[in-house]
């Protein structure tokens, strides 16, 4: 009907539904508690790593592990270990094949990441520690660094060749 009254008909919408979110799993290490949470001890040395994993599971359907790890040290001894895997199921509709990847490792880590950091930041409290309260990575910067680093390996195994 709305080309009869002269209207264009509207272009189909990209899309993004997140359909479930969820911890696929959790650890705390407290190797040196009670002793380690003793007052007027140095403040532990702490070391984050943020990575993201990927499953397609049907043609627009994929899970986006986000891994967030936190290793706590304190004179060369481990202090606490913090490990979430936390993870989305996302479903993709009308979004350009050369779109997908970015969606991916940019768009559903940054959608996922508010959650994760609430969940490793209550574990490390309730292990006894102030709450790490890690600010939001670049994931754009993070794609692209990836990107970058796929496509030297590619220049390096065609120059062997």
């Amino acid at each position: 009907m709305a080309e009869e009254n002269g209207a264009a008909p509207q272009p189909v919408q990209p899309q993004m539904q997140i359909m479930a979110q969820y911890i696929k799993d959790i650890s705390f290490e407290n190797p040196g508690a009670p002793n380690s949470l003793r007052a007027g001890l140095p403040a532990p040395a702490i070391n984050i790593n943020i990575e993201i994993g990927r499953q397609m599971l049907d043609d627009n359907t994929v899970e986006v592990v986000l891994m967030l790890a936190a290793k706590a040290e304190r004179d060369g001894k481990a202090v606490f270990l913090a490990e979430l895997e936390y993870a989305g199921l996302f479903a993709f509709n009308n979004i350009e094949a050369d779109q997908v990847q970015p969606m991916i490792l940019i768009e559903c880590p940054r959608m996922l990441f508010p959650f994760a950091r609430q969940i490793l930041a209550e574990a490390t409290q309730n292990g006894g520690y102030p709450p790490i309260m890690l600010d939001p990575p670049d994931f754009a910067a993070m794609f692209r660094d990836e990107m970058l680093r796929r496509a030297a390996q590619q220049g390096e195994s065609t120059a062997v060749n």
